[in-house]
Parts: structure tokens; C-alpha cells; sequence
């Protein structure tokens, strides 16, 4: 039995306090801002709107006692929060801790990853780790086995994390390209959106060449960033962006078929992909990357392109030679 951290308390921060206790037995500590009433409902009832929590969990709104309490802390919060969230995490001044970022998306502003964000701020005694994939809070849950990926600055750090995580529930892989793995996840949710627009059009079998276009263009990116392009089609990219394309549980593909629909409803909020299309669209501008997807789901989004060139212009490259944009 060890001791685990979790930072935050949404959707997948509740999975993994939930994980971490009902399925690998560890003693749970979990952390959420005071008067975060996402927090205080946790708090009063245990549960929220996807998941039971189990007894036994403990809850504060202290971070530095959080921090304290493990050595491995799991940081599952809102993706475009991390900048702010890393400087108030930088002043408990953790030392010779594992942070393992359970979240996907790049800043929308600078393009940064989430590690490097964090990098920044924390003292270099501390390793950071990445945890994404496929699934779905709904679907694991409910019992269904899935398989993830861990990347890291440090391999024996990862091996050690991988065996303290894995289980019957989860299958874990090991990457040693974080830049690949980090940018791949988050670009996932854009290629989500831009799913869902096929969906609202009712194109949906132009998803098969969304999933080979998209993985090319991510892969371009990654390699132009110093990464491993053949990391865009292992478990951190393909992978989870298979099970978003065709899953009713994504909340990407939900929000890009509403929005192509113009019938956004009330509970969708903003998905996480629109900032991230951001991101990917300065990144591709900045270092000269070709990625039409993307750039189509950016000008629909930010610059009120027309919807109805959506198939025109997600595809609008195919006529070249499958694998050179020039």
C-alpha cells in the first residue's frame, strides 16, 4: 500500500482518487480549492455527476499538507489552469516528489507543454511524469479494461511509477518520448472536434480519413519539435483518438457535432480541444507546419469560417502524394 496525492477534483481527478483506492488499495489524499463548489459537493456527498467515491478518501483544501502528504502526486485539473496552478504549487517547495500529470492539452497562449509549464516552476529534484491514453471515465468504471501510456524525464522513475499504477483495469505502456506523447494527447481533442463535425454533418464515414490525415499532420508537428513522429500513432494519439472518434462518452466529438449542429447545450461547456486548437495553430504558424485540419478547425472556431467548406477543407490536401505536403 502506498500513498498517493490527487490534485483536483473534477472529472478525472475523482477517476483516479477512485482508481488509486477502490483498485490498487492505496491511501488517498485528495485535494481541492476551498469554496470550489465541485469540491464542496465531493466533500458532502462522496460522489459526483460520473463516479462514487470510496470511504476512506481523505479531502483538504490545504495544499501544502496535500503536497506533503505522498511522494507521488497525481495532478488532474483543467489544462489551460496549469500556468497559474504551477506558480501556487511552486511555493510549497516539493522536493524529491513525482508529479504525474493526468491531464492533455498545450497552453493556448504559448504553446508550452504542461510538463514544461511545471518544469518551470518546481525544484529539479522533482521528476515529472505524463499519464494519457484511451478511456473513458464512464466506460472504466464500469469494469471495461483499457490500455495507457506513461512518458517521463525519467525512465526508472516511469518503470516505477508503470508498476505502482498497472492493474487488471489498466494496462500501462512506457514512452520515452515526452514531447511526442504530451503534444499527441493534446492534439487528440482537436482532431475530436473536428469528429464530431463530421458527425453534425452526417459525413461520418470520412472519419476513417480523418483519423489518417490527422495522425500525418500531428506527426509532423511532434517531429518538427524534437519528438518522435511515430509517436503520434502509438497509444498517446491513434489510440485515444480512436476511442474519441467513435465513443458517445467524448466530450470533443460531442461538442464538435453540437457546435456544427449551432445547438451547443447548456451542459457541454467549452471542450478543452478549442483551446488547444489555439495552441496547435500558433505552434504550426511558428515553426512552418502544414496542418490543414488543423487550421480548419481553428478558422471555424476563432475566425467564423463557413461551416458548409468544412469537407472541402479538412481534405483539401489529399490530392498530393499521401505522405508530402510539398
Amino acid at each position: 500500500m502506498s500513498k498517493v496525492t490527487i490534485l483536483g477534483c473534477g472529472r478525472w481527478a475523482s477517476f483516479h482518487a477512485w482508481y488509486q483506492s477502490e483498485k490498487l488499495h492505496n491511501e488517498v489524499t485528495m485535494w481541492g480549492r476551498a469554496g470550489d463548489p465541485i469540491y464542496e459537493a465531493v466533500v458532502k456527498t462522496g460522489k459526483n455527476a460520473y463516479i462514487e467515491l470510496p470511504k476512506g478518501i481523505n479531502y483538504t483544501t490545504d495544499l501544502l499538507k496535500a503536497v506533503r502528504y505522498a511522494d507521488t502526486i497525481i495532478i488532474a485539473i483543467a489544462a489551460q489552469a496549469m500556468q497559474s496552478f504551477a506558480v501556487t504549487l511552486g511555493k510549497c517547495q516539493p522536493e524529491n516528489k513525482t508529479f504525474v500529470l493526468c491531464m492533455k492539452g498545450l497552453d493556448q497562449n504559448t504553446g508550452e507543454r504542461l510538463s514544461e509549464i511545471l518544469r518551470k516552476n518546481i525544484d529539479k529534484s522533482n521528476h515529472i511524469c505524463v499519464w494519457v491514453g484511451p478511456g473513458h471515465v464512464e466506460e472504466l468504471t464500469a469494469g471495461q479494461p483499457n490500455v495507457m501510456i506513461i512518458a517521463g524525464d525519467h525512465a526508472d522513475t516511469v518503470r516505477r511509477v508503470i508498476t505502482m499504477f498497472e492493474s487488471p483495469l489498466i494496462s500501462i505502456l512506457r514512452s520515452d518520448d515526452m514531447i511526442g506523447v504530451e503534444v499527441g494527447a493534446a492534439a487528440k481533442n482537436v482532431m475530436g472536434i473536428a469528429a464530431g463535425f463530421l458527425d453534425g454533418l452526417g459525413k461520418s464515414s470520412l472519419k476513417g480519413a480523418l483519423m489518417a490525415r490527422g495522425c500525418y499532420e500531428v506527426s509532423l508537428l511532434i517531429e518538427k519539435m524534437g519528438g518522435n513522429k511515430l509517436t503520434a500513432f502509438g497509444m498517446s494519439h491513434l489510440g485515444d483518438f480512436e476511442a474519441t472518434l467513435f465513443s458517445k462518452n467524448s466530450h470533443n466529438r460531442r461538442y464538435g457535432e453540437e457546435f456544427i449542429k449551432g445547438k451547443l447545450s447548456n451542459d457541454i461547456g467549452t471542450a478543452e480541444g478549442v483551446a488547444t486548437t489555439k495552441a496547435l495553430h500558433g505552434l504550426a504558424q511558428q515553426l512552418g507546419v502544414i496542418m490543414p485540419i488543423t487550421n480548419t478547425i481553428y478558422s471555424i472556431l476563432y475566425e467564423g469560417a463557413d461551416k458548409n467548406n468544412v469537407i472541402k477543407d479538412l481534405f483539401k490536401l489529399v490530392t498530393h502524394q499521401e505522405f508530402n505536403y510539398e
